[in-house]
């Protein structure tokens, strides 16, 4: 059957694949891997950003580290438990992909548009240098009652503005999927390097109230 699609999360994502291909599950015979693909940002850095492709939209028994990729697809999250915890996986779910020698030049490297409801209240911070910034968890619909959690991280205007919504308010943002290092600690010695995925938002504005949609709770 083929899977409905919604609209309100939409992910364009251009870049060099700079992994092989690493299993991760399946689903009624379907093999679903990852791999990572290096977008570049407007300045001198860049994200490495995994994501899950399945073995029907390419094989996993040929390489395609080195090359280039454009992916059309979905930010997606799931939840895995470990230390006693849930910890929120992200990832773009490829809808379509194509593979080239050579970057392609006609299209954003890094987009993504989400339409959802704020879970959590936002908060809303400066950073010793004065700069504004605000967390925001959104919720966005799956099809079939199921949901993911995107967090999305505001600057400036826009986290002044983040910091007005309630719980419950639907909101549509757009920006584009950062990675970020940071440092875990595991105890008193042991410290781990890990690595967080977000949405940079550069833009954002309220929805309608529900329309269509259910209304989604953490």
């Amino acid at each position: 059957m083929t899977e409905k699609v919604f609209d309100n999360n939409q992910v364009t994502l251009v870049g060099e694949v700079v992994s092989d291909f690493v299993f991760s599950h399946d689903v009624y015979g379907e093999g679903f891997y990852m791999i990572d693909v290096k977008a570049k940002r407007l300045s001198e850095s860049y994200d490495i950003i995994p994501v899950m492709v399945s073995e029907r939209l390419l094989s996993p028994e040929e390489s395609i580290k080195g090359k280039f990729v454009t992916v059309y697809g979905q930010f997606r999250s799931y939840n895995r438990h470990e230390e006693s915890k849930n910890r929120l996986i992200l990832s773009v779910f490829a809808r379509e992909i194509t593979v080239a020698d050579e970057e392609p030049e006609d299209v954003k490297p890094n987009y993504i548009f989400l339409d959802g409801f704020i879970c959590k209240q936002p908060v809303y911070r400066k950073t010793p240098l004065g700069r504004e910034i605000a967390d925001v968890l959104l919720a966005v619909n799956r099809p079939y009652g199921k949901s993911d959690y995107i967090p999305c991280i505001c600057w400036g205007r826009n986290a002044r503005y983040a910091d007005s919504f309630e719980v419950g308010s639907r909101v549509l943002l757009w920006g584009r999927i950062q990675s970020r290092e940071y440092q875990k600690k595991l105890s008193e010695t042991d410290v781990e390097k890990r690595v967080a995925y977000e949405v940079s938002v550069s833009k954002l504005e309220y929805g309608s109230d529900k329309d269509d949609e259910e209304y989604v709770t953490c």
